[in-house]
């Protein structure tokens, strides 16, 4: 009912959104009477900010469209290369007509960038994945808003997602031998739970495992976000924040955590900081200041467009990862394609080189929770692990913006190329006829 709520209030205020818009570029238009008025543009400015609080916020476009290769711009095409469900993996795809350029582009590794499915779109990896075009091929786990999936496609679990996970690692170990794989935030649990089974299978694993600020151990440091997820039981979760999706989306009648909750929840994790920025918005509106409110328009574009999440795998995001972390205590059984049930064991993982990447200020994934992945592999040697803590960074500091490009990226591309001849196993035939069996459904409890 909630959320039937919020589509009708939404729709009551488009026409008001709409009006607001056009008031704006009335009032700040010279040519325009309205533009003549003494205080146009602080009309302009109220109207533009009313605009952009009532507006709807779509998913974003990636606009990636060239990237910077050894200072030669080489063009990019971004496709979708294996459509799910419930997510797509796009790819970067670099071309130039520069033999030597040619050359490079084909010689640099293939990286699979495994984004959040948390409440918003992978655009918000877009600085990440600009970054990484430089010296990589690109892939991206581009999940879709479950408002948006139909019914008869089924539901999406957690177990899904560590599945389709291995499956893309499959895909581009077919493509270039091996790959290597980041995961930032959320994923960074499911996407160790993918290289452990694969490797509990004796499959090939990715040469390296980069994990940027997730919950690894979310006992360590826990932030207010852990608290909420592991002070409420997994029946408060089911009741006050599952709603089905109403009729006027293809995914009517779908159960999900929607997305303008979680953007509550967001905001109101800082309210006085989004505020001060508004107030900054329209006062940078009046004096001019082009730079600093296209910046804010860029910024709030990503930060407000947020996707509903199937109900089935958020609740067991919030079981498993926060409240018996099943990971950590080795009690994390998956079911597989196959329709099999196979316990994680990180410790099976013997070829992968792991690098785990915590900010200092990091408020959503607190100290230790990441660095916690080398307490679980094991028998990785040394040699191949490493750890690195980002002084004055917050959670979104370390994949983009200044620090990330500046600091984390270097020694992350070091670590890549270090370790992209690492040593790999061949698939067993019991793996091969695993993967060939018929799928059959186990029943999940949750």
């Amino acid at each position: 009912m909630l959320y039937q709520i919020y589509e009708t209030h939404r729709a009551l205020m488009e026409p008001f959104a709409d009006f607001a818009q056009a008031a704006a570029k009335l009032y700040s238009n010279p040519l325009s009477p309205f533009g003549q008025n003494p205080l146009a543009q602080r009309m302009a400015a109220g109207y533009d900010l009313a605009y952009r609080l009532g507006k709807d916020y779509e998913r974003p476009q990636f606009g990636l469209t060239t990237a910077n290769v050894d200072g030669v711009d080489v063009a990019v095409q971004e496709r979708v290369e294996i459509d799910k469900p419930f997510c797509e993996l796009r790819r970067f795809k670099r071309f130039s007509d520069d033999p030597k350029t040619l050359t490079k582009l084909k010689s640099q590794p293939a990286v699979l960038i495994v984004a959040p499915l948390s409440g918003h779109y992978a655009t918000l990896l877009r600085d990440t994945v600009r970054t990484m075009l430089k010296d990589h091929k690109v892939y991206i786990t581009d999940w879709k808003n479950a408002r948006t999936v139909p019914l008869e496609q089924g539901e999406f679990h957690l177990d899904d997602y560590v599945n389709y996970v291995q499956e893309f690692i499959r895909h581009l170990q077919g493509i270039y031998g091996n790959c290597h794989v980041i995961s930032v935030c959320q994923p960074t649990v499911p996407v160790l739970a993918a290289v452990s089974l694969m490797a509990s299978r004796g499959e090939v694993t990715p040469l390296t495992m980069t994990m940027m600020g997730g919950p690894i151990d979310a006992r360590k440091s826990p932030t207010a976000v852990n608290n909420l997820a592991m002070n409420k039981s997994y029946e408060w979760f089911e009741n006050n924040v599952i709603y089905r999706v109403p009729t006027n989306f293809p995914g009517a009648g779908r159960r999900v955590y929607p997305g303008f909750l979680q953007h509550t929840g967001f905001v109101a994790m800082n309210p006085d900081r989004h505020a001060s920025n508004h107030y900054d918005y329209f006062k940078n509106l009046i004096k001019g200041d082009d730079a600093s409110t296209e910046a804010h328009r860029k910024f709030y574009d990503e930060y407000n467009a947020v996707l509903d999440m199937d109900a089935d795998y958020y609740l067991e995001t919030i079981r498993v990862v926060f409240q018996e972390f099943a990971l950590v205590n080795g009690t994390w059984d998956v079911i597989s394609e196959s329709g099999d049930l196979e316990r994680v064991r990180p410790e099976d993982i013997t070829t992968t080189a792991h690098f785990t990447v915590e900010g200092e200020l990091d408020d959503i994934s607190g100290s230790g929770q990441t660095e916690a992945a080398h307490d679980l592999c094991v028998n990785v040697p040394k040699a191949r692990q490493k750890h690195m803590e980002v002084k004055g960074a917050g959670h979104y500091g370390i994949f983009s913006g200044r620090r990330w490009r500046e600091t984390v990226y270097p020694q992350v591309k070091e670590f890549i190329a270090r370790h992209n001849a690492g040593p790999t196993i061949k698939a067993s035939g019991k793996t091969a006829a695993a993967l060939a069996a018929p799928a059959k459904k186990v029943a999940r409890q949750t």
